[in-house]
């Protein structure tokens, strides 16, 4: 890949929109080149409620980054998340009629293929196929069969779904702002890679990214993701639960979140007082920074339960050595690792999505922007994979059609929905 090209991935989250644009140095390290953020209107808990805000928010985050990186930004790479995404284990197989022949990537991506044509609740489609381990003519697991003879090839798969409805409303409002999305990643898989280290993904980790409308949880235990939840709950119920608590504006609610939030009540001081303004011509009140605490630790440990029912139910509780990792934007609230070490018992800390980064704008340091930098480096991978030598993100002209990657009834039929929709524009 050359130096001056770049991907852009695009994060549609509750609170915010965000579009990071990178490329790789010399020595295979990330850099972002520039960033571009709006307010998220027209998403609620991850899902596109209203398609003309959404793509206002969209157009406006595009221009900042294009501007700020000095690029023209055509191709996205994009996440999506939200309370529909679901996941299930599924085991696939290929008969193979050759013993003496080898096992190649090609069986591999037989089993993938089938998998997408799983039979699914009406309404739901598969988003991604993840092949966890394989089986040679029922022999123990190995992680990569190929180069292996055998006649049964077995793989137990991670299958990821959503609802078709809600990937469509997402690509529309994409498409509608003049881009081409490349591909559609799952937020906390993105987020996974920007954020934890090869050691922790071996040894097993809970990656739990705390978003404004939904806290995505993602289960690593032997480098292989083992488990992953949507919990319908984030940092804006926190700041709806402060507003009506203490009887102020949603927007001062979180403004004192943010300045003044502690996730520990009995680690935040007795007599401290925050004044907020009264409305016209009302006196202005008095809110007790332990009253706050009260409200968010109450909230946060509701939020912390459910995370730990899901490590409970994916069955590797005790296999975690590496604890939880905790990132997106709710992750910036005072005293949480405190307090999700408290509830859960496990180690726990934040993470940043500085691990990989080379040179970059110091802005997408914070864990709020966790996956949209993960978004980027899916979009890396990808590229990698198809090791065809043409850049991802062209430099000729936009309105040429890139070519589709190969995946499945749900990836093509989001895409024909949208030709014939709106056949009267170019992706």
């Amino acid at each position: 890949m050359e130096k001056n090209e770049y991907i852009v991935g695009l994060d549609i989250g509750t609170t915010k929109i965000c579009a990071i644009v990178g490329k790789r140095n010399e020595h295979g390290k990330l850099e972002i080149m520039g960033m571009g953020k709006a307010e998220s209107r027209g998403v609620q808990r991850g899902m596109v409620t209203n398609i003309l805000d959404t793509t206002s928010s969209i157009k406006s985050a595009i221009a900042e980054a294009e501007a700020k990186a000095g690029v023209g930004i055509h191709n996205v790479y994009v996440g999506i998340a939200g309370q529909h995404i679901k996941s299930l284990q599924h085991r696939g197989m290929k008969m193979r009629e050759n013993l003496e022949s080898e096992i190649s990537q090609q069986d591999i991506e037989d089993i993938v293929e089938e998998m997408y044509r799983l039979a699914m609740p009406p309404g739901e489609e598969i988003i991604h196929v993840i092949p966890q381990e394989y089986f040679i003519d029922n022999n123990e697991a190995c992680k990569n069969p190929v180069g292996v003879s055998g006649v049964r090839l077995e793989a137990n798969c991670h299958v990821i779904t959503g609802h078709i409805a809600a990937v469509r409303n997402i690509s529309k409002c994409v498409e509608r702002s003049g881009l081409n999305s490349v591909d559609l990643f799952l937020e906390p898989l993105a987020s996974a890679d920007a954020v934890l280290t090869n050691e922790e993904k071996e040894a097993g980790v809970v990656l739990v990214d705390i978003g404004g409308g939904t806290t995505d949880i993602a289960i690593f235990q032997d480098n292989i993701i083992r488990h992953s939840a949507v919990i319908p709950f984030g940092g804006n119920v926190i700041t709806e639960d402060i507003k009506l608590g203490c009887s102020i504006m949603k927007a001062h609610a979180e403004l004192l979140k943010i300045n003044f939030g502690s996730a520990m009540t009995n680690l935040t001081p007795d007599n401290e007082v925050v004044t907020i303004p009264g409305l016209k011509g009302r006196e202005s009140k008095e809110i007790s920074v332990k009253n706050l605490a009260n409200i968010i630790q109450a909230r946060m440990e509701e939020i912390i339960n459910m995370v730990h029912h899901q490590i409970i139910i994916s069955g590797y509780q005790k296999n975690l050595i590496a604890g939880i990792v905790i990132t997106g934007g709710g992750a910036q609230l005072t005293n949480i690792v405190q307090l999700f070490e408290y509830v859960t018992g496990m180690d726990t800390r934040i993470g940043y999505p500085n691990e990989h980064l080379g040179k970059s704008i110091e802005d997408v340091m914070g864990p709020m922007y966790a996956t949209g930098v993960g978004l980027v480096m899916k979009g890396f991978q990808e590229y990698d994979k198809k090791k065809t030598g043409q850049p991802v993100e062209p430099t000729e002209d936009p309105k040429v059609k890139q070519p589709e990657k190969k995946r499945g009834g749900f990836f093509d039929a989001i895409k024909d929905w949208i030709s014939s929709d709106h056949n009267d524009r170019e992706l």
